[in-house]
Order: C-alpha cells, then sequence, then structure tokens
C-alpha cells in the first residue's frame, strides 16, 4: 500500500488540554504528525487542528475513525480528495553582508516573499505558499547559510463552489 500525505482537519472544542488528547492519541497508536497548526476558527468556542499525517488508506482511516472518538473533537475530515487550498508560512534567517545582500534580495522578490527584518549580519524573510516553494526559496537560500528556520506546517481549507 501507498504512503501518502494526508491533510487531516479536525475542529474541536476550544478547551484547555485538547491539543494534548489528540497529540496523545497519535502517540498511543504510534501514528507520526508531520506538522500540525491550531488555531480559532469563525466560531466562537471552536478551533481548527490541521494536521499532515503519512500513511496508507487504512492507517489514515484508523486516525479518522479515533479522532472522531475524541469527546472534544467535533468533525473530522481528510482533504486528501478535495480540492483545497493550501498554504504554509515560513521565517528564514538568513547570513548577509554588504556584498550578498542584495542578491539575496533578488532572490526574496523573485518567489514574491518579504523582507522582514534588517540586521547587520543577517536578513529575515518571511514567505508564503505550498510546501514547493518554500522548499526551493529555502535551497536558494542555503548557499548563503540559513541561521534559523520556522515554519508553521500546512493550513488547508476545501475551495468554495464555483458559480455558474
Amino acid at each position: 500500500m501507498s504512503q501518502e500525505k494526508h491533510t487531516i482537519v479536525a475542529l474541536v472544542a476550544d478547551r484547555p488540554g485538547v491539543l494534548n488528547r489528540v497529540a496523545s492519541l497519535f502517540r498511543r497508536r504510534g501514528f507520526n504528525i508531520d506538522s500540525i497548526a491550531v488555531g480559532q476558527t469563525e466560531k466562537k468556542g471552536v478551533s481548527r487542528m490541521t494536521m499532515v499525517v503519512t500513511g496508507d488508506a487504512a492507517t489514515i482511516e484508523q486516525v479518522r475513525k479515533q479522532l472522531d472518538k475524541v469527546i472534544d473533537v467535533i468533525k473530522v475530515s481528510d482533504l486528501i480528495t478535495e480540492s483545497t487550498v493550501e498554504r504554509e508560512l515560513a521565517l528564514i534567517k538568513v547570513k548577509a553582508n554588504s556584498e550578498n545582500r542584495s542578491a539575496i534580495m533578488q532572490i526574496v522578490d523573485i518567489f514574491r516573499a518579504n523582507i522582514v527584518d534588517v540586521a547587520r549580519e543577517s536578513v529575515t524573510v518571511e514567505v508564503t505558499g505550498d510546501e514547493d516553494k518554500i522548499a526551493s526559496l529555502l535551497n536558494l537560500l542555503g548557499d548563503f547559510g540559513v541561521k534559523e528556520l520556522a515554519r508553521t506546517g500546512r493550513l488547508a481549507m476545501t475551495r468554495g463552489t464555483i458559480l455558474p
């Protein structure tokens, strides 16, 4: 069976300990979470957990069923078959000096990223996009030396319906 990355979205009650219960469920079952992002939704008292999990269809179905059993979980969806909008945010601190700063700025511009901080020996770049875009930018900036990296993990939602 093929291992695929699945984006699992769980709407959960916004209460203390919910993230711990979900993470413990994964730990007990031996599942690995590639990334997880949690935040408030448009509904008061409801948070959205977006998790990327690698596994075959049977493993992902087991994950879904186990999540459905958690009391504070309202709804679980596997977005692999849906048409989605997916984004990730990364902050990348790159070694920079007066000789290479303009080259870094050109690369950042090509990727439609932003420089959000400039220091004597570094620049911090903010980039939003899919995982491939961020990986490509990291690859190019790696030549200058990445001092620090912070990534959000994947955020996703289904596309809206197309009106006639």
